[in-house]
């Protein structure tokens, strides 16, 4: 798990560890939020949600954004429509607080993944049998301000420790349930911790942001998409993740912190 120290975290890093600062820039309400055609449009329909520009905020995300982000999913009546954050260090290109929203029309794996329960008061479970381990917050709706609330809590806590991270939301199975139906009804909010990349990006077949860690490739240039194998891609996404130890023990970390609140 690499947490850089104040010294050595690269420009445009968050290096404020101040948890009243951080919990004061995730509480607070945003007055208004434009919605942006992404001049890079990864899918169909692929937006921003820029929360009052005007403030300059930086891409830490807030409770009021994520409350978005939720109900833009549940409004939508396609089932394909993500909503998905990537932080600093985690490939996002501006250091403005932002998120994707994009239609896909393919079902994904991660919406029916197999996971076990860390917090069952809060609906916060581990992702198991998936090539990029996580973790999920699941909500069938009806609590969406405090499962906004505990996801960046999640997302603070990493802040606070200096660790990258991407956020995918998407409609998907309760978490203990085997199979899916095909309504998805609930949502899940899968958060992955990750190793920070700074500057560029990489010149390879693909980026590891929100979109390949849940298992959607856009890949860049057709000779990478026809050497690539099941295995090679596997390969990439997890040498952007921690060691299973270190992901076991920020587990463990992330219990101590949701169940300390």
């Amino acid at each position: 798990m690499v947490r850089l120290p104040p010294e050595k975290v690269p420009s445009g890093a968050i290096t404020d560890r101040n948890p009243n600062r951080l919990s004061a820039l995730s509480s607070r309400r945003h007055n208004h939020t434009l919605v942006v055609i992404n001049v890079s449009p990864l899918e169909f329909g692929h937006v921003l949600f820029i929360p009052d520009p005007s403030l300059c905020l930086t891409q830490i995300l807030t409770p009021d954004l994520t409350l978005l982000g939720l109900e833009s999913i549940l409004l939508s009546g396609h089932p394909g429509f993500r909503v998905g954050f990537n932080s600093l260090g985690g490939f996002a290109s501006v250091n403005h607080l932002h998120l994707h929203g994009f239609y896909l029309d393919e079902e994904l794996l991660i919406e029916s993944a197999e996971s076990k329960p860390l917090c069952p008061d809060v609906n916060f479970h581990q992702l198991t049998h998936f090539p990029a381990p996580g973790f999920i917050f699941y909500t069938d709706g009806r609590d969406l301000m405090s499962v906004s609330q505990n996801i960046c809590r999640v997302t603070d806590y990493f802040v606070s420790q200096n660790i990258a991270h991407n956020v995918f939301m998407t409609r998907g199975c309760i978490p203990e349930s085997r199979g899916c139906s095909e309504s998805r009804e609930g949502i899940r909010v899968v958060i992955w911790a990750r190793q920070s990349c700074f500057g560029a990006k990489e010149e390879s077949a693909f980026n590891v942001a929100l979109c390949e860690l849940a298992g959607h490739l856009p890949v860049k240039n057709e000779d990478d998409f026809n050497s690539l194998t099941e295995q090679s891609v596997i390969s990439i996404v997890k040498s952007y993740l921690f060691s299973d130890d270190e992901f076991n023990k920020l587990s463990l970390e992330l219990v101590q912190h949701l169940y300390g609140h």
